[in-house]
């Protein structure tokens, strides 16, 4: 990893943290009310969503230059999402285990290459989420097969990464780890950090 430019260092003072108070609490999230101080000096009270898990997105390419994408109703903003494979995967694990495991359970593929390409903080003025994102190739039927959770109904859709990426960017694909890892795969091919064929099929 390259070293940080010196205009990313911390500038002022952080959050003053105070009393805090349990608000709710479930198997995947916590939400906490604290007494803070901001860093203008001006006391605030805070709110945070502390996440259970870590949010993981895979891309998943086929030879072909194709990308699997996984459409599904969600609750939140009820509304029907198509997405790159995502999902949840315990803290104390190592990443890259729990991403192989969501590409499985989602789309039935197993892959022979991956690399971590993305780490981001999904919400980072009111929650702790944060995500690592893994693009992958060399594709196969994985062992195990399909095995969505009991509460999700998936659909599967395999399409040209150009077709997906021209419809994130026109803003047909909202999910944000799909937009950034469909833009990070983009910049890979560009850049020859994918392999020759493989980048040659997802621009072409």
């Amino acid at each position: 990893m390259s070293q940080k430019p010196d205009w990313l260092r911390p500038h002022g003072e952080p959050w003053g943290r105070g009393a805090e108070r349990l608000v709710y609490d479930n198997p995947w999230i916590r939400v906490t009310e604290h007494d803070a101080t901001a860093p203008t000096g001006r006391p605030a009270l805070y709110g945070v969503v502390s996440f259970k898990n870590l949010a993981l997105a895979v891309v998943p390419l086929h030879d072909d230059g194709s990308v699997v994408l996984v459409g599904q109703n969600r609750f939140a903003l009820a509304d029907y999402s198509w997405e790159i494979p995502e999902g949840g995967g315990p803290l104390e694990v190592d990443p890259l285990e729990s991403a192989r495991r969501e590409l499985a359970e989602e789309t039935g593929l197993q892959a022979a290459e991956w690399r971590e390409v993305l780490r981001a903080q999904l919400s980072n003025s009111v929650t702790d989420e944060r995500a690592v994102g893994f693009v992958a190739w060399g594709l196969s039927e994985s062992a195990d097969g399909h095995q969505a959770d009991e509460t999700e109904a998936l659909t599967l859709a395999r399409v040209p990464f150009r077709e997906a990426l021209d419809a994130a960017l026109a803003g047909h694909l909202q999910d944000i780890l799909t937009v950034a890892m469909l833009l990070r795969a983009y910049h890979m091919a560009r850049e020859g950090a994918l392999p020759g064929a493989l980048a040659r099929a997802m621009l072409g």
